[in-house]
C-alpha cells in the first residue's frame, strides 16, 4: 500500500518521533515513554487531524506539547514538595532533642504495666470513650479511670527530672 493512500500512517513516523524525543529528554527510556504518551494523545485526538494535513508535523507538535506538559507537571510537583517541606519545617521543628524526647515518652509508655498501657492506648490513641474502653477491656469504668490516671501520672513524671513515678501511700484517717 502506498503512503499517499494511508493518510494516518503513524508507523512510518516512529523513527522521526523517537529521534526528536531523544533530543528533548536525552535518555532512551524516557524518550520511549514520551513517544508512547504522545501516540496515546494522538490516538485520543485523531478526530482533530485534518485530512490532507502533514501527519509528521501534527505528531511532532503533539510530542512537543506532551514534553512541555510533563516538564510543567514535574515543576509543579517539585514546587508542591518544596512548599510542603517548608510547611513541615515550620510546623515540626526537627531536632535531636525532639527525637530524644519522643524516644523517652515511647520508652516510658512501653514500661507502663500492661493494664495501664492498654487502658491509656484505647483512650488516648484509639480515641475510644471511657465507657467503650472499659467495655473493650471487660472492666468496670472506675477501674479503667484509675488505670488511666496512674498511667498519666507515671508519664508526667518524665517532665520532672529526679522524680520517681508516684506510688500508693497509706493515708490514715484523723480518728485513727
Amino acid at each position: 500500500m502506498d503512503r499517499d493512500k494511508r493518510p494516518f500512517d503513524i508507523i512510518g513516523q516512529l523513527a522521526s518521533l523517537r529521534r526528536y524525543a531523544r533530543a528533548l529528554v536525552r535518555n532512551g527510556q524516557d524518550a520511549e515513554d514520551l513517544v508512547q504518551d504522545a501516540l496515546l494523545r494522538a490516538y485520543e485526538k485523531r478526530s482533530t487531524f485534518r485530512k490532507g494535513a502533514n501527519l509528521r508535523n501534527w505528531l511532532i507538535s503533539i510530542l512537543h506539547n506532551t514534553h512541555v506538559d510533563r516538564l510543567r507537571a514535574a515543576r509543579a510537583r517539585r514546587q508542591a514538595d518544596m512548599e510542603e517541606l517548608d510547611e513541615m519545617s515550620a510546623v515540626l521543628p526537627a531536632g535531636q532533642e525532639e527525637a530524644m524526647r519522643l524516644a523517652d515518652v515511647r520508652r516510658a509508655f512501653l514500661d507502663l504495666p500492661e493494664e495501664q498501657r492498654a487502658a491509656l492506648h484505647l483512650v488516648a490513641v484509639e480515641e475510644l470513650s471511657y465507657q467503650q474502653a472499659a467495655d473493650a477491656l471487660n472492666i468496670p469504668l472506675g477501674t479503667l479511670m484509675s488505670r488511666i490516671s496512674r498511667a498519666r501520672a507515671r508519664l508526667r513524671a518524665l517532665d520532672e527530672p529526679g522524680r520517681e513515678a508516684p506510688t500508693l501511700r497509706l493515708v490514715r484517717n484523723a480518728d485513727d
